[in-house]
């Protein structure tokens, strides 16, 4: 261990962050950053506590694997400083350096990076703080350039190879093209004849490329209904005539150089830039068995029509009479309803497919034996993909499994003291999950914004006085506002993540004050909308297996079985065989063998909870 020299060692943390564009770009590795960190480690005299890395994560968030195992370690205690080889590792921007900063000082931790200018005097901070301001206005200088020179190109005529090619095309040698490819675009074509002339639904055309085992754009098995119904809408398949692309430079949105440059005789397809704006974030959420998941946003935001561009592509060679056909197809196309004016007790993601984990769909169909419709749950990736992509066939009868659900539910109910230990342990499970003190954090956001107020009075007192000028005091507010953006919007995240601790206590208050204190005939006289809050409020999740048998999971980390088997019945651990149907000595047995059932302990506990198995009704 390094010499301290009588002090307590410096314990460090090391953290290397690269987003896939910028490895893609420079070759910033995060094996360079860590090598960089260790040497600087031994120089400085630091412990290394751990390393930690995020590859392929944004900066522009802290939403990230590796910062929340940082920030994880810091709350444990016993870490000195945590080190970064570039103060834009940590984040890109600025205030959410200062929540850093603010939220490790609460544990005795400093953040450093090795190309700090700065020390930890007012000065030092303020030098930092200038260079990370510089640092965010070039970034966005540079993200602006690119953005006007992209819409430069694209008003010339020429299409932007940012992403794959539009099914059907290929680029240029130039990438700033669009060429077509006959193989690909003849599966296009099949799709508009086979909608706008045939009249096949989305369905049928998703099926029968299946069928035939025709790949999907990105090489998969199965088509989505979805992707079929964007290739209609989209003009880069439509054929324009002249006066249709004249009218698109009335509008504003092709140059008359452009258009000029076109063949009168011919028509065009149109790939537009600029529709809209998104924006892309990173969140995370814990799951119910307590693990955190990060999954990626997108926000998007149509621009005005006047702000399009429209850029001609050749001609896909598809009839316009079969894209104006499709589109009138699809354009009041609906789904019917398959609820059969019913409550589903287990709908809106309670009851999942045991074999692939999907949410189950719901399903009605006419039964002239029963005299009217039969209810259903059903997996949806097998209704959708076919027995390749499933192999859950069963389709499990409403008024079977609901009943089978809230038999074990109820139980649980009527033991008050058991559902209040479980309901507590949720909530700090909950809490647990969260990112730092909620309250910490959202009073970190509010003196920010408090600090963003001050700095903007100081900014308009020195233009007052003439020391800045209208390009300075523009710049400087501009700054501001985006940190005050920043601050709010994290502001409102904080407030967003303690409201759902405050609505699982509410939940919890109310199954203990209505529901837990009812009485056994009480509880069964719930209606359906009242039995599926409750397993909202629960968090139950209940997974059907083909052979009929469900798994019922919920907030008390218990598992609970209702078998379905048609030659035995299971309590707990033991396998009771049941006579075959046939003589009244059998018929006796199994009386007997439903009576011991009867009598004994509901809940038997196993490995990882308890369970409680029962018989299915015939």
């Amino acid at each position: 261990m390094p010499s301290t020299n009588g002090h307590s060692p410096k314990r460090a943390i090391l953290y290397a962050r690269v987003s896939t564009d910028e490895q893609a770009r420079s070759g910033y590795s995060l094996a360079q950053q860590i090598e960089a960190l260790r040497e600087y480690a031994a120089r400085e005299g630091y412990e290394v506590l751990e390393e930690v890395q995020d590859p392929g994560q944004s900066g522009a968030s802290l939403e990230r694997p590796g910062m929340d195992r940082v920030r994880d370690l810091v709350a444990g205690g016993g870490v000195s400083e945590v080190l970064a080889q570039d103060r834009d590792r940590f984040a890109r921007e600025p205030a959410y350096h200062y929540l850093l900063r603010r939220e490790f000082e609460e544990h005795g931790t400093k953040i450093r990076a090795m190309n700090d200018r700065g020390d930890d005097s007012p000065e030092g901070e303020l030098t930092d703080g200038i260079l990370d301001q510089l640092g965010k206005f070039e970034r966005a200088k540079t993200a602006e350039r690119s953005r006007r020179g992209k819409l430069r190109k694209a008003r010339e005529g020429k299409v932007i190879a940012i992403h794959t090619p539009n099914y059907g095309f290929k680029y240029n040698a130039t990438r700033d093209g669009y060429e077509v490819d006959e193989e690909a675009m003849r599966v296009v074509r099949r799709i508009f004849r086979m909608i706008g002339s045939e009249r096949r639904t989305l369905y049928a055309v998703k099926r029968t490329f299946e069928g035939e085992g025709i790949p999907t754009p990105g090489g998969a098995r199965f088509w989505h209904a979805k992707c079929i119904r964007n290739y209609i809408s989209e003009d880069v398949y439509k054929p324009h005539t002249r006066e249709e692309i004249m009218a698109m430079v009335d509008a504003g949105q092709m140059s008359a150089a452009v258009s000029a440059a076109l063949d009168p005789n011919k028509k065009y397809g149109i790939w537009w830039f600029n529709r809209r704006r998104t924006r892309r974030t990173q969140v995370s959420e814990v799951g119910s068995n307590g693990e955190r998941t990060y999954k990626k946003k997108g926000q998007y935001v149509h621009r005005p029509k006047e702000e399009w561009v429209a850029v001609p592509v050749p001609n896909s060679g598809i009839p316009r009479e079969w894209v104006d056909a499709a589109r009138d197809v699809l354009k009041d196309n609906s789904v019917p309803s398959s609820a059969g004016r019913r409550v589903w007790e287990l709908s809106g993601g309670i009851i999942k497919c045991g074999e692939c984990g999907r949410n189950m769909m719901i399903h009605s169909v006419l039964a002239a034996r029963a005299k009217g419709r039969r209810f259903y749950y059903r997996c949806r990736t097998r209704n959708r993909d076919g027995a390749v992509a499933c192999s859950h066939r069963k389709c499990h009868r409403a008024d079977q499994v609901e009943p089978r659900v809230w038999d074990l539910i109820s139980r649980l109910l009527k033991d008050p003291e058991r559902l209040k230990a479980g309901l507590n342990e949720m909530i700090e499970q909950e809490r647990a999950g969260l990112r730092g003190d909620p309250d910490q954090e959202a009073k970190t956001w509010l003196e920010k914004l408090s600090e963003v107020d001050q700095e903007r009075r100081g900014y308009l007192r020195l233009a007052a006085k003439g020391r800045l000028t209208d390009e300075e005091l523009d710049e400087a507010l501009a700054e501001l506002e985006d940190a005050r953006e920043t601050a709010e919007k994290e502001l409102r995240a904080v407030r967003a993540r303690r409201e759902v601790l405050e609505a699982l206590e509410r939940d919890r208050d109310a199954l203990l004050e209505s529901y837990a204190s009812m009485t056994p005939a009480g509880l069964d006289t719930l209606s359906p909308e009242e039995r599926h809050n409750v397993y909202k409020m629960l968090r139950i999740v209940v997974e059907a297996f083909p052979d009929g048998s469900l798994n019922v999971t919920g907030i008390l980390r218990d598992s609970f079985v209702s078998e379905n088997q048609d030659e035995g019945v299971v309590l707990a651990h033991y396998q009771v065989d049941l006579p075959a149907p046939g003589s009244v000595v059998a018929l006796e047995k199994f009386v007997t063998v439903l009576d011991q059932i009867a009598q004994g302990e509901v809940f038997t506990p196993c490995s990882g909870g308890f369970i409680l198995q029962s018989p299915t009704p015939a």
